[in-house]
């Protein structure tokens, strides 16, 4: 997958297996997990287990999320970018294969706007690249700042609902945005 977008502070580009420090960084903060279920990863194989996983989701579906590194010091940021939820793991009701924007940011880069930033750069390559006629997300209800950030990147809020997954349940908000 040869992707590699640049922002005014941020390039996209795939995850890679060296990326694993920066993955094990990220998924192992509970802050991090706070709105994702509250799990984070205990062990460096886990963070390599979800590099596997977005690598495999390059091969079959065309796309995954994205590393975000510092243009400048070239630092491990987190990831962003687009995925395509198949009728298996969609976390929505109603909706399956379907695209969406996500990110998810070591807590020290947080409140910076690079989650609008880099949403911002997935949502253009979506719809000028892959040419989609339209992208969703996903966010648990709480979490106002993941919320402010769709909407800035252009999402609208369509609707709260409840979600169960292993035994889990999530109240959580549903966003679209259509290409014009």
């Amino acid at each position: 997958m040869a992707i590699h977008i640049e922002t005014e502070r941020l390039i996209l580009r795939p995850v890679l297996d060296t990326d694993l420090e920066g993955m094990f960084e990220l998924d192992s903060d509970p802050e991090v997990h706070k709105y994702l279920g509250n799990r984070p990863i205990k062990t460096k194989e886990e963070a390599q287990k979800a590099i596997d996983y977005i690598k495999k989701q390059y091969k079959e579906r065309g796309i995954g999320r994205w590393a975000v590194l510092d243009k400048t010091t070239k630092e491990f940021m987190g990831w962003s970018g687009l995925k395509l939820n198949t009728k298996e793991e969609s976390y929505h009701p109603h909706y399956s294969d379907f695209y969406d924007v996500g990110y998810r940011f070591i807590k020290r880069f947080w409140g910076k706007g690079y989650a609008t930033e880099s949403g911002k750069a997935a949502v253009h390559y979506g719809f000028n690249t892959m040419k989609l006629r339209s992208i969703n997300a996903i966010t648990e209800m709480g979490n106002t700042a993941s919320h402010k950030a769709l909407l800035k990147i252009g999402l609208d809020y369509i609707e709260d609902y409840e979600f169960e997954i292993e035994n889990q349940k999530f109240d959580l908000r549903w966003y679209h945005i259509e290409k014009h």
